[in-house]
């Protein structure tokens, strides 16, 4: 019997009949034997490649093969947006065999909420945000809610598991799982990673489950069209876009709203047909611009990450980039936006703003060449996370057990660095400082969680990031965004401030600082709004290649003549490089050692350094000493410090280090040294680096 056939007749119908596909894409074919046989499983494709169809159409199989009960399958996404354009699309699977499905999130209404309480669906997309809320929330009951949850679709879960949003999915995960009656599937969905197999262990850390990796081989023999270009501006950017690729569907790509504002007021003024999507936009000005242009032709949509997650937008001709994204794996996931219609190809134009982009979009593209995507590793020692989920365990259990509520939690288990000990301290430092009560070997929130956490319900302890503060902007009764309160504080501009969200300007004329709102009108003048977030030291690897692309044209064919006319000038500018070799660059302005390694590394090698050379600066590519009267001072310390101890090259850990850190507060000083240790640790780039030489030159008048 084929894969296929062993889907269930109704599916089988469908797929041929409803969709009119004749054959299944390779992932969809090779994930149906897996997953039909209850293994857990990380599904791995470009995007577009099929993956929500190759994990419902085995699920749909078994939920009607073995009479699974509402709700029997969860399907979480990262973001509302994804769900919301996933929902149409489920909905219409789940119909072809007589089942329902259900969406929860922040945005739905409390009636609809209400609604699904009472008609529970068989299939609920959520975000783990919202699966806390319904864990602990007194109008559910969490025990009867998941009791028949047999599986979990993570979708873009390379999206979680990269920062502390994964650790707290897959603790919930593991709280559900504890209630459901029997095992639950646990399902991956990703675009192409550096380190699958660790990523899949990651998920079910703790199961003992059976898993497989479903990666289909990529075909080679499609060569995506890539080309990178030298701008030189934000304006010309938007000038090359607006008379480039007439009459065609272009996604433009920014690495910050301030960016994506920037080029769609720009755009805008060239009179092109721009909508623009981003986090800070209100849901309805997001969904307005992105049905607006799935609908249009001859137009642009500019956007940050948050249209990389796969939000369908209809098809699109073009990706343009704006710059360099920080990763491959980011731009894999962009370029995977083109080249799914027939006869097309993946494709996207790199527009490089100024000479150190352009260096940095062609070390990328170098990575990519070379077949390199970064792996994803979740945070390691999350004390802040489990110290979140103790409470939210209090709130859920109500008589949560002293020496038992690991049970819940067996993803934190699995783990030297959290072992019993350390977790004991931590539960003991909790109560302590007053977060816990320990009454009679049970615990229970204390004053000081209340006090922290207890507005509104303890809202604020169902998220593990903090919001940063934001006014709510409107037009009448329109809302249409948030800015950061630093848009209101720090114009110099005469007369009202003036906004720009949209890709439209807005000037303000009333502010409520009370309550967080500003009112605004449209704007004649080019208007401008604050975030905090977006700037990112660079990996030791995209530096590495830098340094390599600076040594040699190997990405030459990517580039356009103006593109090739400026990496010629970067490269006689940095012709003291040397590909074995750090090099200590001493000029008028002062003495710079540039080891390539990294922001990391280099913050931590100037904190080594300070005791000789008071206060320093570093960047990723280089750590700055001033000017220093004997350049022999330097090179004696650069030599100590490579033949001393590497386990004491570590950045500075201090009270900023944590305090972007929710929950920091409720984990013992040790406990959260030893996190900061561990996760900013740059003990595989300093190995490097220190095994170069380190050269030293004059740089040139």
């Amino acid at each position: 019997m084929s894969a296929f056939e062993r889907l269930g007749d109704a599916v089988r119908h469908h797929i041929v009949n409803s969709l009119g596909w004749r054959t299944l894409r390779p992932l969809q074919e090779q994930a149906i034997d897996p997953l039909l046989n209850g293994r857990s499983a990380l599904l791995l494709a470009p995007t577009a490649g099929g993956k929500t169809e190759a994990a419902v159409f085995p699920l749909l199989t078994r939920m009607a093969a073995e009479d699974w009960q509402p709700i029997s399958v969860l399907y979480v996404c990262p973001i509302k947006a994804l769900l919301n354009n996933q929902e149409h699309r489920l909905r219409g699977y789940a119909e072809w065999i007589g089942r329902s499905v259900g969406l929860w999130h922040g945005d739905v209404t409390a009636s609809a909420k209400t609604r699904l309480l009472q008609e529970r669906p068989d299939i609920l997309l959520v975000t783990p945000e919202s699966l806390e809320v319904m864990l602990t929330s007194a109008r559910t009951d969490a025990a009867a809610l998941f009791a028949n949850v047999a599986a979990v679709v993570v979708d873009e879960i390379h999206a979680f598991a990269g920062d502390d949003r994964g650790w707290h999915l897959l603790a919930v995960i593991d709280r559900i799982s504890r209630l459901a009656t029997h095992p639950v599937q646990r399902i991956g969905l990703s675009a192409t990673v550096g380190n699958p197999a660790e990523l899949l262990d990651w998920l079910t850390r703790g199961t003992g489950q059976e898993t497989a990796i479903v990666a289909p081989a990529v075909d080679a023999a499609v060569v995506p069209e890539v080309r990178i270009d030298y701008v030189g501006t934000v304006h010309n950017a938007a000038l090359v876009i607006s008379r480039l690729y007439r009459g065609d569907k272009r996604l433009v790509f920014c690495d910050s709203r301030s960016r994506a504002e920037e080029i769609a007021g720009e755009l805008r003024a060239l009179d092109v047909h721009t909508f623009v999507s981003h986090s800070s936009l209100s849901a309805d000005e997001r969904r307005r611009a992105e049905t607006a242009f799935a609908e249009a032709r001859d137009c642009v949509i500019v956007a940050t990450s948050t249209l990389e997650l796969g939000v369908d937008v209809g098809d699109l001709d073009r990706v343009i980039q704006i710059d360099a994204p920080a990763t491959v794996a980011s731009f894999l996931q962009r370029l995977g936006r083109t080249g799914r219609r027939a006869g097309t190809t993946r494709n996207c134009l790199f527009l490089a703003t100024r000479p150190e982009t352009l260096i940095a979009t062609v070390a990328l593209a170098s990575l990519w060449q070379d077949g390199y995507v970064e792996p994803i590793r979740p945070p390691r020692q999350p004390w802040h996370i489990l110290s979140q989920q103790v409470m939210a365990l209090c709130l859920q259990k109500r008589d949560l057990g002293r020496r038992t509520w690991e049970e819940n939690l067996p993803s934190f288990l699995d783990s030297a660095a959290l072992n019993g000990d350390n977790r004991n301290a931590l539960v003991d430092s909790m109560i302590s400082a007053g977060f816990l009560v320990d009454t009679g070997g049970l615990i229970g929130l204390g004053p000081q969680a209340e006090k922290r956490f207890g507005r509104k319900h303890y809202l604020a302890l169902f998220s593990v990031f903090d919001s940063p503060p934001m006014f709510t902007v409107l037009h009448g009764r329109t809302e249409l965004g948030m800015v950061h309160e630093l848009s209101f504080r720090t114009t110099q501009r005469k007369g009202p401030t003036v906004l720009s969200l949209a890709g439209r300007s807005w000037a303000v004329r009333f502010v409520d600082w009370q309550r967080r709102q500003a009112w605004v009108e449209p704007g004649q003048t080019k208007g401008k709004s604050r975030w905090l977030g977006g700037g990112q030291d660079m990996r030791f690897e995209m530096c590495q290649a830098i340094k390599r692309i600076l040594m040699d044209d190997a990405s030459q064919t990517l580039l356009s003549t103006r593109a090739r006319d400026a990496m010629a000038e970067a490269r006689e500018e940095h012709e003291w490089v040397d590909s074995a070799a750090t090099t200590l660059l001493v000029g008028e302005g002062g003495i710079s050692w540039y080891t390539f390694g990294g922001g990391l590394l280099n913050a931590a090698l100037a904190a080594c350094l300070i005791e000789d050379f008071g206060e320093m600066t570093h960047d990723s590519q280089a750590v700055h000493f001033g000017v220093v009267s004997d350049r022999g001072r330097v090179e004696d310390a650069i030599a100590r410090l490579r033949a001393g101890d590497p386990t004491l090259v570590v950045p500075p850990l201090d009270e900023e280090t944590f305090e972007q850190m929710k929950f920091a507060e409720c984990v013992p000083p040790e406990l959260l040294s030893n996190l900061g240790l561990a996760r900013y640790s740059c003990e595989a780039a300093w190995k490097t680096v220190r095994a170069q030489p380190v050269i030293v030159t004059a740089m040139r008048s």
